[in-house]
């Protein structure tokens, strides 16, 4: 279990670095993603009080009645926008759904773009206008971390710092926030219902802005399942399943799930708000020409972000 390598990176020093410090980053995150998919990123643009904010009003959110979330939970969205109720969504594989409910946020672009089509408009909540400032706030902070540690794994990569700029600005990245429900009865939970079954992530990178409890598990290549803290407000980003497939599995899309808590700390509720960096949905995602070689064969068939995405949201029961 010693060679679980999850380093705490300081973004700062690749935006700010000299040509040493950023090329210690780039390699840094670059091995990490090799290794288990997994950093913590400190340095990343959101201050303790933003930070703060955002669970304050994700916790009033979800302290709505159930009869209110339900208005907005739009049919024909597949829990891309708005609310998701219990029961929802359940990880590929699983037969229980997980025990969460969550509310997304979209991105959100220039009413003369061709993209404006595209999205859905952000489902507003009435009850709590701080809630849409605040997610708002959050996303595009996280989208501009986002986007410089995606340059750091360009540069690991061999490609142009800039290489994936241009398919992640105004991408089709989700901020979704998570209320793990409390458990009043665990007796009559079934067996195999978990918080979060284990699963991959479906984008490029996720960045997880700290949780309320523990619970987050890496599934390390020894088969064994490794706890993934976080110091305070620090950032913890994972590889997603289509930079995996773009590198050939060259970085590493880590199996993780959220278990729950001993019984005795089940009545209480735990609160994350991962970000899912998506690329906009016409990118290729065909492997890398770098990435494949006689002891590296290529593992996936060509496809776009957008049509993979849409096969992986049938799979999880977002999506008829």
């Amino acid at each position: 279990m010693n060679n679980v390598n999850i380093p705490r990176l300081d973004l700062n020093f690749y935006i700010n670095g000299n040509k040493e410090e950023r090329k210690q980053f780039s390699d840094a995150i670059g091995k990490a993603f090799n290794d288990t998919g997994f950093v913590t990123i400190t340095s990343h643009g959101l201050d303790k009080k933003l930070i703060d904010k955002l669970y304050d009003d994700v916790k009033a959110l979800f302290a709505l009645p159930d009869e209110l979330k339900s208005k907005y939970e739009i049919p024909g969205l597949a829990g891309q926008r708005g609310y998701t109720g219990k029961g929802k969504e359940t990880a590929k594989g699983f037969k229980a759904p997980d025990l969460k409910e969550f509310w997304q946020i979209g991105q959100t672009v220039a009413d003369d773009s061709p993209l404006k089509e595209i999205y859905p408009d952000n489902i507003m909540i009435d009850e709590l206008p701080s809630f849409n400032s605040t997610t708002l706030d959050v996303f595009k902070k996280l989208e501009w971390a986002g986007i410089h540690l995606l340059q750091a794994i360009a540069v690991y990569l061999n490609l142009p710092e800039n290489y994936f700029d241009e398919m992640v600005y105004d991408g089709n990245s989700i901020l979704r926030t998570l209320h793990y429900f409390p458990i009043t009865d665990p007796d009559a939970v079934p067996e195999d219902a978990v918080r979060a079954g284990a699963h991959e992530d479906i984008n490029l990178i996720t960045l997880l802005i700290g949780a309320s409890a523990d619970g987050l598990e890496l599934l390390t290549r020894e088969n064994e399942w490794f706890p993934v803290k976080a110091y305070g407000e620090d950032l913890v980003v994972n590889v997603g399943d289509m930079l995996q497939r773009l590198t050939n599995n060259k970085l590493k899309s880590t199996t993780h799930r959220v278990v729950n808590p001993p019984r005795e700390l089940m009545k209480y509720s735990r609160y994350s708000v991962p970000f899912f960096l998506h690329p906009k949905s016409n990118m290729d995602l065909t492997c890398l020409q770098s990435c494949i070689d006689k002891d590296h064969p290529k593992q996936y068939t060509d496809i776009t972000a957008g049509a993979y995405l849409d096969e992986r949201l049938r799979e999880i029961g977002l999506k008829k």
